[in-house]
């Protein structure tokens, strides 16, 4: 686990601590990259999705390191959903999983992640940058960098990643439209300054840690928390 650093950047136009900010802040999160809904039943999960948006996810892979396997959505353009819980085939611990996924009893948002145009720039704000991979379900390789996303306030700082020459899992998948994507924090004047250091923004209101996420499917309006 490591903390993240934050600078003073009040002072700096478009930053967003009145009521005026707020406003102007994008409902969808400059750079956002994937947003990750956290489950303990999967294949529940995905049924659930597919029920209440009319749009089936589509399988991803195994994160064999992680013991967790995943399912994903397009949100648009180059951003996806990423539904992920542990991997009934895993040989790995429950010490392993990532997201809280060893004591989650229920699926939640439960993180972000935005690509910055310099991961390494942008890591110094939030900690270091690590490799990633997996196989997709017809063997192709991906390969990522990133930061972890242990460490972070209550997944309201997003993680960052890198698909270098890998072309993003968001390509050619089933799609719902993203509407918005946004959070609470109990002190979100706390968590802005790192977020407009990285690059990005989130729609923040006073309240418990937690994000929430709303899309348009075949069935209309749906909020995911």
């Amino acid at each position: 686990m490591y903390t993240f650093a934050i600078e003073d950047c009040s002072d700096e136009p478009g930053a967003e601590d009145g009521p005026m900010g707020e406003q102007e802040t994008p409902a969808i999160p400059p750079r956002l990259d994937h947003v990750v809904i956290a489950t303990p039943t999967l294949d529940e999960t995905v049924a659930d999705f597919a029920a209440r948006t009319g749009v089936r996810p589509a399988p991803g892979g195994a994160h064999p390191d992680r013991g967790t396997r995943n399912y994903l959505v397009s949100l648009g353009a180059d951003s996806y959903l990423e539904i992920i819980g542990p991997d009934p085939d895993r040989t790995v611990g429950d010490d392993a999983l990532t997201f809280g996924l060893a004591a989650l009893r229920e699926p939640r948002v439960a993180a972000w992640a935005v690509h910055p145009a310099d991961i390494y720039a942008a890591a110094a704000h939030i900690g270091p940058v690590g490799p990633g991979q997996r196989r997709t379900t017809s063997g192709e390789l991906l390969e990522w960098r990133l930061t972890e996303p242990n460490g972070l306030p209550d997944g309201v700082v997003p993680f960052l990643i890198d698909w270098g020459t890998t072309t993003s899992p968001a390509v050619g998948l089933p799609a719902v439209e993203l509407v918005s994507f946004t959070g609470s924090y109990p002190d979100p004047g706390a968590v802005r300054p790192v977020l407009r250091a990285i690059g990005t923004s989130l729609r923040l209101d006073t309240g418990p840690a937690g994000l929430a996420l709303t899309v348009s499917g075949e069935h209309g309006l749906v909020e995911f928390r």
